[in-house]
């Protein structure tokens, strides 16, 4: 193994341990909540919703890094490039609206019951669910076009121009059908992270003006401690940010090496770790800070 290899096999290792870990651990917390609780709460179905997609991403990225880094050229054939180049891509998206989905129900939770905005709210698992089910239909058709363009990256065919994807790559399409799939990937991304803004910053204001009536009416003693809302608003910000930056930072990278052709080490282990940090970070933050707001936010 080269440096390059070594740089990206301690990327990939320090980000999929963890990141299995604290998935397993968010989606087992949950699904015991959800089976054992008396109350069946829409945002348990959410949060095991978003860690199945973030174990997904794992773990057909690290398929995909193993066989790029330890040259395993049977490892994936066509079949198997095809399989874990489309999971990953289709579970980020579910990833991207899981997340929207989460901050959307944690918004209109907190908001005064004589809000027109709280007629939306799901009552129900089973509301939730049909969201769900509408989000891996959009995703499996936004990311179709890759089961007829990528194949494995086996060296009677490397001399044909196409991005690579680590082991695989990705045959050249013609120009409409890749405009097409860039068009979706983008509108999809704008609007959910559009609403995702609009929920985060929605909720940002309304603990802030519940903070201020609560240094307002109680002794400035018990208004140094910190009470659940700001540690909720807290737990969105630092999620929004590491989605933000994550999501963007890999789509501009891709964006750029898609129509460069772009495939050198650096921009590979970049892209490993962008690919692999929201889903491998994004338990722990959950997991640290409930994201669950008191009801008593309901009252004001």
């Amino acid at each position: 193994m080269n440096w390059n290899n070594i740089i990206h096999t301690i990327i990939f290792l320090s980000l999929t341990g963890p990141g299995i870990v604290g998935n397993i651990l968010m989606f087992v917390r949950h699904v015991y909540t959800s089976a054992l609780g008396a109350e069946k709460k829409p945002v348990d179905l959410i949060l095991i919703h978003l860690a199945f997609s973030n174990m997904i991403i794992i773990c057909s990225t690290g398929m995909k890094d193993i066989a790029t880094v330890f040259y395993f050229r049977d490892f994936l054939g066509d079949v198997g490039c095809k399989a874990v180049v489309y999971l990953a891509r289709m579970a980020r998206g579910l990833s991207i609206c899981t997340t929207c989905l989460l901050s959307v129900v944690q918004a209109l939770t907190i908001s005064p019951r004589n809000n027109l905005w709280m007629k939306l709210k799901p009552k129900t698992s089973w509301q939730v669910l049909s969201f769900l089910i509408l989000f891996w239909i959009v995703n499996v058709l936004i990311s179709s076009n890759l089961l007829r363009y990528i194949k494995a990256g086996s060296g009677s065919n490397r001399s044909i121009a196409g991005t690579f994807i680590g082991h695989c790559y990705m045959l050249p399409s013609r120009y409409i059908i890749k405009w097409l799939f860039l068009c979706l990937m983008t509108l999809r991304d704008a609007i959910f992270q559009s609403l995702m803004g609009w929920s985060s910053g929605s909720m940002a204001l309304h603990l802030y003006k519940h903070h201020k009536r609560v240094l307002y009416l109680y002794s400035s003693r018990l208004a140094n401690n910190s009470p659940p809302e700001i540690r909720a608003t807290w737990s969105v910000l630092i999620l929004m940010t590491c989605f933000l930056f994550f999501y963007w930072v890999y789509f501009i990278l891709s964006f750029y090496t898609g129509f460069t052709v772009t495939h050198d080490s650096i921009s590979l282990n970049i892209k490993t770790f962008l690919e692999l940090g929201y889903a491998s970070f994004s338990p722990y933050v959950l997991i640290s800070r409930d994201v669950r707001v008191p009801n008593v936010l309901h009252a004001h």
